[in-house]
């Protein structure tokens, strides 16, 4: 599933469609009427954790690239899109494999800015508010719930945990103060060393936890299971990562 960098990179690689007006729509999405979006100015591209947002005068399409969502700038797959956008210009732009909506034009009244690791907005305080408000809930929810960490995903969970040596079956309640502000600050930092990693396409390198089978650090087998009510798949080490309950 792509991760909140990885929307931020979408982000920045079609911001010159911003001002271009919609001359051709189509696709094969259901969910919307591809012909409201002729003659349409995109206004704006946003991001909110793992969504994309198109805004236009009259409506805001959402895009959620789900497990396998990918997009395509002036190219196209073997495959036919989800939703694709021409432009005045000859330009165009694909999505595949997502899910596309239309979404209420007042993004500020649904959406918590403050929430999303990636944004300028990005409030800690307020995360450790939410989190201080969820005693029970395990770490390892606590870092994909998307209220709180908007744009972290598996990945990032993952390598947090073991960056700050945190259990992922920790109650959040149970962290000592130094280790809940560590779980909030590495949450964002995290985020931005996998956009600068993504970027120069050696994300893969830098996993130290994620999808690996030795710990670095005690060289001795991680252990791997599905935890949580998200129910993901978790790599930790038992020795290094402490349990706070």
């Amino acid at each position: 599933m792509p991760e909140g960098p990885s929307l931020y990179i979408l982000k920045e690689q079609t911001a010159r469609f911003v001002g271009q007006t919609i001359v051709r729509a189509e696709g094969n999405t259901w969910a919307i009427d591809t012909t409201r979006l002729l003659d349409q100015p995109v206004l704006a591209l946003r991001t909110w954790g793992k969504q994309f947002f198109i805004q236009m005068p009259t409506m805001v399409v959402r895009i959620h690239m789900l497990l396998f969502g990918t997009y395509r700038i002036n190219e196209e797959r073997d495959k036919p899109p989800r939703l694709s956008l021409h432009f005045a210009d000859g330009s165009f732009l694909n999505f595949y494999a997502c899910s596309v909506k239309e979404v209420d034009c007042e993004l500020d009244a649904l959406y918590d800015w403050e929430a999303d690791v990636m944004s300028d907005a990005w409030n800690p305080k307020k995360a450790r508010k939410k989190l201080r408000a969820a005693p029970d809930m395990l770490a390892c929810d606590a870092l994909l719930d998307q209220e709180i960490f908007s744009g972290v995903g598996n990945i990032i969970k993952n390598e947090v945990l073991f960056r700050i040596r945190l259990h992922p079956l920790s109650t959040v309640g149970a962290l000592p103060p130094a280790k809940l502000r560590a779980l909030v600050e590495q949450a964002r930092q995290y985020s931005f060393d996998f956009l600068a990693w993504k970027k120069e396409f050696t994300l893969k390198k830098h996993w130290l936890a994620h999808n690996q089978k030795t710990c670095p650090r005690c060289h001795i087998p991680f252990h791997k299971a599905n935890l949580g009510r998200s129910n993901r798949r978790t790599f930790w080490c038992e020795r290094c990562q402490k349990l706070y309950q």
